[in-house]
């Protein structure tokens, strides 16, 4: 039975609110990396103390393709419902143990493996939320939209970034360099804990997808995850298709102010401020790309995307770092959030195409984790090193359009399971 439209928008704001709270932790913490770098890794090296603290937001990530494996089995054994409860409260308890953590000045070397500790637990969590919210959506969407419907997901993340850059505006605008440091980039993080309990309790209302509940069989976790693993010919094309989403994603937001303030010496607000029209042009493209792959199919829209990326982003940083301007520097972001926001919109429905039903959330949200942890997670950290070994502070761009070649090769070697209009 076909849901009536009030349902379905109240389904997709539901599934979506939950998904918000993961990326606003994850951009927070983007955010504010050279601030906490010097709480809790604190260095007589400066380039060392914020390297420790990227490594740290990283390392969130490699926690993530277990999480897809333990906690996407369990969506695909006991329901898409139970399981995105269950990864919501992970999250708050990781969002938690970082924001009221004390420094390293008050309790030593313990506060550095509490941060990490905290981002571990986070990480669990994402490798499945981001998978569990995209199959729930692609499971409730009506024929022909899947595409427009799935991409709320990826929508629902740009309002956290908005949010995270917002607070970060306000927080700079009302407080010195030297507050910002010592306790100012805490108040994102207790913003974040305060919306736990309104979004554990609209989840408590969520409603179990028909496609789930319609599955003839349900297989044991051990099962799921064996047929998981054993499907490395999906999975890691599917990683691949990926790669060039969760690179540019965090290059264009959580990046961009350490890229602004730290590379190109322009003012920490300027650097938010193009963050937060990042995350207002991405949430507007974003559906649009969708309902366009909806029309046109994935992938033309796939393959038009890692062209672009390929072709002009190195030419852009380029132009970008000859002469650091906030005009230059919006600019450039928002052409490559552009490109980024239209492929996520029709890649992310495609990913949901091509895996079987009986292992769609574990699956998905392996090659999802995988990306993620090995490519995505870790940009900031690989685009400061670049910098740093080369001196060429465009290099970043090159990472930018590998991951696009990666892109553009499993879009022509994927297939998929199900047909763009079910």
């Amino acid at each position: 039975m076909t849901e009536k439209p009030r349902g379905l928008v109240r389904n997709v704001f539901i599934v979506s609110s939950g998904n918000f709270l993961e990326m606003f932790d994850f951009m927070v913490y983007g955010y504010y990396a050279v601030a906490i770098a010097n709480a809790y890794f604190p260095s007589a090296d400066k380039f060392a103390s914020l390297m420790a603290s990227l490594a740290a937001f990283g390392a969130g990530f490699l926690m993530r393709p277990l999480g897809a494996l333990i906690l996407g089995s369990y969506l695909d054994r006991h329901g898409r419902r139970k399981g995105l409860l269950l990864t919501l409260a992970l999250m708050a308890i990781g969002t938690f143990t970082i924001a009221a953590c004390p420094g390293y000045m008050r309790i030593g070397f313990a506060a550095p493996l509490i941060v990490l500790l905290g981002r571990l637990v986070q990480g669990l969590s994402a490798g499945v939320e981001l998978g569990g919210v995209s199959v729930y959506l692609a499971e409730i969407a009506t024929p022909g939209h899947r595409g427009f419907f799935v991409s709320w997901q990826s929508a629902s993340q740009q309002v956290a970034v908005i949010c995270a850059a917002l607070i970060g505006v306000v927080a700079s605008s009302y407080l010195d360099a030297q507050q910002m440091s010592a306790w100012g980039w805490r108040v994102p993080f207790f913003v974040g804990c305060a919306l736990i309990p309104f979004l554990i309790y609209l989840r408590t209302g969520l409603e179990e997808t028909q496609a789930f509940l319609r599955q003839p069989v349900r297989h044991s976790q051990v099962e799921i995850t064996r047929r998981t693993t054993a499907a490395w010919h999906i999975v890691l094309p599917g990683m691949m298709l990926v790669t060039m989403t969760t690179v540019s994603f965090y290059f264009v937001t959580a990046y961009t102010p350490t890229f602004g303030s730290a590379v190109l010496h322009l003012p920490m607000r300027d650097s938010l401020f193009v963050t937060l029209c990042v995350g207002i042009l991405n949430f507007v493209v974003l559906p649009l790309g969708g309902a366009l792959s909806d029309r046109i199919g994935r992938k033309p829209l796939l393959f038009t995307c890692t062209a672009l990326t390929i072709l002009t982003s190195y030419p852009a940083m380029l132009w970008l770092t000859d002469m650091p301007s906030f005009a230059r520097l919006l600019s450039v972001e928002l052409w490559l959030a552009l490109v980024y926001a239209a492929y996520n919109g029709a890649m992310v429905a495609f990913l949901t195409e091509v895996v079987p039903p009986e292992i769609r959330t574990s699956g998905f949200s392996l090659a999802y984790s995988l990306a993620t942890a090995i490519f995505g997670g870790f940009t900031p950290f690989i685009c400061t090193w670049l910098i740093h070994a080369t001196g060429n502070r465009a290099v970043p761009a090159l990472w930018l359009s590998a991951a696009a070649l990666l892109g553009a090769c499993a879009t022509f070697i994927l297939k998929p399971h199900e047909a763009a209009h079910s």
